[in-house]
């Protein structure tokens, strides 16, 4: 990576970059994807992950997946008791947190030559990954991510966090491709998401304050294509829109922090085993 691409991540809170993955390397990834979509244990809970509702605030299976490969489906995809109501093909929003460590496919793209190489240049002095997702974005049914920053569910000090996501299809305006708002890193984290401390409570994850909201002007799309790797400052905010199209919008994604900084303890993920290094052999 050019310096300029470091100037210009450091510029705009983001950086796209072509080609990043080959063919082969967003073939293996996708195949993974479906497979796992395909194979979903009959054991595994159906929770519903959505970022406007929110329903998986209340569910443990959803806090303790830090250090598990789990499962989380489309709002529309359950009805009232549970049931599956679509094609089970495309009924998950994504499968989460560590495919990073526990999947071999995954395991070898987050921890090859290519992630380290990129994460020196971004200067980086001993990342760890932090959490990693499968999103599907599935035709017709895929929801939208409301306006966020990453940094609001993995709070580091002083902040590191870096996500790193690879579209294993083109992203498009039509598939829920991503929207920007260009240098809105430089304002400091706006809120949290954290565990609750409070024993009583339904709710078992919390926002320690009301969303802000963003001019929709101001937010800015970028397509693209399939094998990118976009880099994303924990600050930027960004969002996706629902995919309508009928094409899908696969994405592999993964956190990154320097283990210079501290991982708030505060923060919904947490890793009983700790965050493994991406430069260690």
């Amino acid at each position: 990576m050019r310096e300029d691409c470091y100037d210009k991540f450091q510029k705009d809170g983001f950086l796209i970059i072509e080609n990043f993955l080959s063919d082969d390397e967003v073939t293996r990834l996708k195949n993974a994807g479906i497979e796992l979509s395909q194979n979903v244990p009959s054991e595994e809970q159906k929770i519903i992950f959505d970022t406007t509702q929110t329903p998986q605030n209340q569910h443990k299976y959803f806090l303790e997946s830090g250090d598990k490969i789990r499962y989380f489906y489309e709002k529309d995809a359950l009805n009232s008791k549970g049931e599956l109501v679509v094609d089970p093909d495309i009924a998950l929003n994504k499968v989460g947190h560590n495919l990073h460590w526990l999947h071999p496919v995954f395991k070898s793209i987050s921890f090859g030559r290519k992630v380290q190489n990129l994460c020196q240049n971004l200067k980086l002095e001993d990342p760890v990954i932090l959490q990693s997702m499968y999103i599907y974005k599935n035709p017709g049914i895929g929801s939208e991510v409301t306006p966020h920053q990453d940094a609001t569910f993995l709070f580091t000090e002083p902040n590191s966090l870096i996500g790193l996501w690879f579209p294993l299809d083109d992203a498009t305006l039509e598939n829920g491709c991503l929207w920007f708002i260009p240098g809105s890193h430089e304002n400091g984290v706006h809120r949290r998401y954290i565990r609750n401390s409070e024993e009583n409570s339904d709710e078992l994850l919390i926002y320690d304050r009301p969303p802000v909201i963003y001019p929709s002007s101001a937010f800015i799309p970028f397509q693209t294509k399939k094998g990118s790797c976009v880099v994303i400052h924990g600050n930027v905010v960004h969002k996706s829109d629902p995919n309508k199209s009928s094409k899908s919008r696969h994405a592999y994604t993964f956190h990154i922090m320097d283990v210079s900084s501290k991982y708030s303890p505060e923060n919904w993920l947490q890793s009983p085993n700790g965050f493994p290094l991406i430069y260690e052999d």
